[in-house]
């Protein structure tokens, strides 16, 4: 079965990232990242406009925080969109041309601008989604699967992500987008986001978003984009 191995390959991956410690950030220009964010590059529209002026996110737009997500894995996704390993849609299809139009060194530098911005908390209002017809999930489930599993069908989404998601190539997932969790979560599950790590010829997220119920989505996204952040 991929489940038991799954266990043991995301424990195996934590060991090693620990190990590893994050991608060098030596060269990078600040500046030149926050140019890219709030004005763009090569005829792309400027991030800024989706993610909003502090890199927080829109529910609106289906568009994620990129604040804090941690350097490695930023890098990693604006490489996959300029291979189109990965493709988004709505207004996120955008996203594999203004990749395109980066260069190594401005990768390196928006990612690197991104990860350092201040620290803000701004959760999805739940509320408000809901008066917009979202269906929105209940916080305490989806706090148990993310910091205990299901026994016997879902690992602990703290198993790999941490808390705070603080490990290199995998994001912070607290404070995300609750349209944007839930949109992803959806993805994995139905094959449409593939750019996981692999284990057994299989996608790590894919294998346990097999395992999700539309209620389990909800329920962790409703837990993780209210969840405070409780060290760096």
């Amino acid at each position: 079965m991929l489940l038991p191995s799954l266990f043991r390959f995301m424990l195996t991956t934590l060991l090693m990232l620990v190990m590893a410690g994050a991608v060098a950030k030596s060269g990078v220009n600040l500046a030149n990242g926050k140019t890219i964010y709030i004005n763009g590059k090569g005829g792309s529209v400027a991030c800024a406009v989706c993610h909003g002026e502090k890199a927080l996110g829109n529910d609106a737009l289906g568009a994620p925080r990129l604040a804090n997500l941690g350097y490695d894995y930023l890098i990693k996704q604006l490489v996959d969109f300029a291979a189109n390993k990965r493709t988004a849609t709505g207004m996120g299809m955008i996203m594999n041309d203004f990749s395109k139009a980066l260069s190594e060194q401005d990768r390196r530098d928006l990612a690197s601008y991104l990860d350092n911005l201040k620290y803000v908390s701004e959760p999805s209002n739940l509320k408000a989604l809901a008066i917009e017809g979202h269906q929105i999930g209940r916080k305490e489930e989806g706090e148990i699967i993310v910091k205990h599993g299901i026994n016997g069908r879902l690992p602990a989404c703290q198993s790999c992500h941490g808390f705070n998601g603080r490990n290199p190539t995998i994001p912070a997932i607290n404070q995300q987008k609750y349209v944007y969790l839930v949109n992803q979560l959806k993805s994995w599950r139905d094959g449409s986001r593939s750019n996981d790590p692999q284990v057994e010829q299989q996608g790590v997220m894919q294998a346990i978003a097999q395992n999700f119920t539309d209620e389990d989505i909800i329920n962790i996204a409703a837990f993780l984009t209210s969840a405070p952040r409780l060290s760096p």
